[in-house]
């Protein structure tokens, strides 16, 4: 069996041992070339660009990852290649196969070269803003590989966007207690970059640590955008899921920093910080409060990317009807897991009344050539009791305009 083919059964396999995952569209992606032009000029996907800008669409939610072969600026957890690691092994194994790396090498090459030419067929001016990936750090501020489970340092995703400069923009990942942190957000603004990203369980990171206050300061003065992950995490190891909690970051929007929720904090339960000894809440419920609140309406929004996985749907036809809210989503695929076939269901989208029947076949075989245009014309297509995500929730340029 060839490894591509091996890879991919093995990922598929592991997750359909998980209760969040469906076979129902098959097991691993087909990982096809170039969109065929029958598919490029689809109703559905024209119909996905009609009344947008492409100049100001940017998805807001694309990891970068890497195996460490083309030098130390990329690094996963040694246990991510051991398979009495079953855990991190498979979620080395269903990232490998999402990002269609199959037998190429480098593997850190292939990576960017698929991602290259999955933008090229988006339509002109369309960027993705590329994350890079900090260190898990202890209480101490010391580095812990131990419990960090891949790396791509600043450096690596600002030397890709520079690169590619008419499809990719990037975001820094600086763990706030990182004695050189500050001078590190200034430096990574030097460089061009338009955020900052964070997944708190896994980088060990607590959003209220008073300790971050120096950090939010900076992000601040800067207009620097801070996106970080809310509710609970699957795709990465986590260590601490309590820090994935929404209310965590009210620190950051006291300070006045413009903070992004990712995946409107869609999944899992949580404490309300609010109201101690109360009963969990689910984290969604925690994120609306936080929308809800007058006081954050200028410097919180939340991004929409992974809310079709079959594990947040019910959350997707929420945010759908949440058209107030609409103003302040941004679109994100979370590449690559639009590429693991299994966690999103399209037949299940059309059962929930979020998809139309007949879209379904025409995504499915887009996912196998382009999963980004996948995505992204998925959410275009997307409806619950008539209401639809607007051009705003994909011109999401102006949030990453600094000045």
């Amino acid at each position: 069996m060839r490894r591509r083919a091996f890879l991919a059964a093995s990922a598929a396999l592991g997750l359909a041992a998980c209760s969040d995952v469906s076979l129902r569209d098959g097991l691993a992606n087909a990982c096809l070339g170039a969109l065929p032009p029958a598919l490029r000029d689809h109703p559905l996907v024209q119909a996905a660009w009609e009344g947008l800008d492409a100049a100001q669409v940017i998805d807001t939610h694309c990891h970068l990852v890497g195996i460490g072969d083309t030098g130390p600026d990329t690094w996963i957890n040694p246990e991510m290649e051991e398979i009495w690691h079953p855990g991190r092994y498979l979620q080395r194994i269903f990232y490998l196969n999402a990002t269609c790396t199959g037998d190429r090498h480098p593997v850190d090459d292939a990576v960017v070269q698929r991602l290259v030419e999955q933008c090229r067929e988006m339509r002109s001016g369309f960027r993705a803003l590329l994350f890079a990936f900090d260190w898990a750090r202890n209480e101490r501020g010391d580095l812990d590989r131990a419990e960090s489970t891949f790396r791509v340092a600043d450096a690596y995703a600002a030397r890709v966007a520079a690169r590619y400069p008419d499809i990719f923009l990037w975001a820094a990942s600086i763990h706030p207690l990182d004695p050189t942190a500050v001078a590190r957000v200034d430096d990574a603004v030097a460089k061009g970059a338009r955020a900052v990203k964070w997944l708190p369980s896994a980088q060990l990171i607590d959003p209220a640590d008073p300790r971050c206050d120096p950090f939010y300061a900076r992000l601040a003065q800067l207009r620097l955008p801070l996106i970080s992950h809310g509710g609970d995490e699957r795709a990465v190891h986590s260590v601490r899921e309590e820090l994935d909690n929404p209310l965590r970051l009210r620190r950051a929007l006291d300070a006045g920093v413009h903070v992004v929720i990712a995946h409107c904090a869609s999944l899992g339960q949580g404490k309300d910080l609010d109201a101690p000894g109360t009963p969990l809440l689910g984290n969604f419920e925690l994120f609306a409060r936080l929308m809800d609140e007058p006081r954050y309406r200028a410097n919180l929004t939340g991004d929409i990317s992974a809310i079709t996985q079959m594990n947040r749907v019910d959350v997707c036809a929420k945010v759908l009807a949440r058209t107030d809210w609409h103003d302040r989503l941004l679109n994100g695929s979370d590449y690559p897991l639009p590429g693991v076939i299994p966690i999103v269901s399209l037949p299940a989208l059309v059962e929930r009344g979020l998809l139309a029947p007949d879209a379904a076949p025409v995504l499915a075989e887009l996912r196998n050539h382009n999963v980004l245009l996948f995505d992204f014309v998925l959410k275009r297509s997307l409806a619950y009791d008539g209401k639809r995500f607007g051009k705003a929730v994909f011109e999401t340029r102006r949030w990453f305009e600094r000045g």
